[in-house]
């Protein structure tokens, strides 16, 4: 599929947003060298910006991530937080999350963090039932986005807001010969927020595609 956003395009929004600081422009160097692979998964400066500042907007105290990885993501969310917020990080590795927890340290940011190592659907239908959380932040496995919007939304307050990262599969998700399980996964929980009369929500072309959904 085409670039949701044409390379020069997306250049230049990195070059009129909030830049990343030192901290951040060497945690996503060293996350390029040590897994080449995978160091797509992270998100952009840009994106991270829109992190920081939706955690602000929204006033938010308690925060929960769903996925990881290194960790700047958590980082951005984190910064958006005041000094008393609290930010639930869910992943299943210690490899990645390991440099997530230096980076998260080194920015001053470690005690707003909660780190769990452990399936983060297990780790979100074991919490409270109370509608206690501002803000969620969803990117991670797309099989599993339903059941983390299900066990989310309950959680968050009225009027919080939960963000879900990579929801235009590279376009693929309006592509009828694109049946993987991700994009399938993907197109049915943005069918199922459409149609979710307890949210409003929005879907942005950002990156991948961010969805922004706010609990009425």
């Amino acid at each position: 599929m085409a670039d949701i956003i044409d390379p020069a395009i997306g250049a230049y929004l990195l070059t009129h947003c909030t830049p990343p600081d030192e901290v951040l422009r060497d945690l996503a160097a060293e996350t390029a060298a040590a897994f080449p692979g995978p160091s797509g998964m992270q998100i952009s400066a840009d994106e991270g910006a829109l992190l920081t500042m939706l955690v602000r907007l929204v006033g938010a105290r308690t925060a929960v991530e769903v996925g990881v990885f290194t960790g700047f993501s958590g980082l951005c969310i984190a910064r958006g937080l005041p000094a008393d917020g609290r930010l639930l990080c869910c992943d299943v590795s210690e490899e990645w999350t390991s440099v997530a927890r230096r980076y998260w340290a080194r920015a001053g940011v470690a005690d707003k963090i909660d780190l769990r190592i452990a399936p983060a659907a297990e780790t979100l239908k074991a919490l409270p039932a109370d509608p206690v959380i501002d803000f969620a932040f969803v990117d991670a496995d797309k099989t599993g986005y339903r059941t983390y919007y299900d066990e989310l939304l309950p959680r968050l307050r009225p009027g919080g807001l939960m963000v879900l990262d990579n929801t235009l599969q590279n376009g693929s998700v309006v592509d009828p010969a694109e049946n993987g399980a991700a994009v399938v996964a993907i197109r049915q929980i943005n069918d199922a927020i459409a149609a979710d009369e307890r949210v409003d929500s929005v879907l942005l072309p950002v990156r991948d595609g961010v969805t922004l959904v706010r609990k009425r």
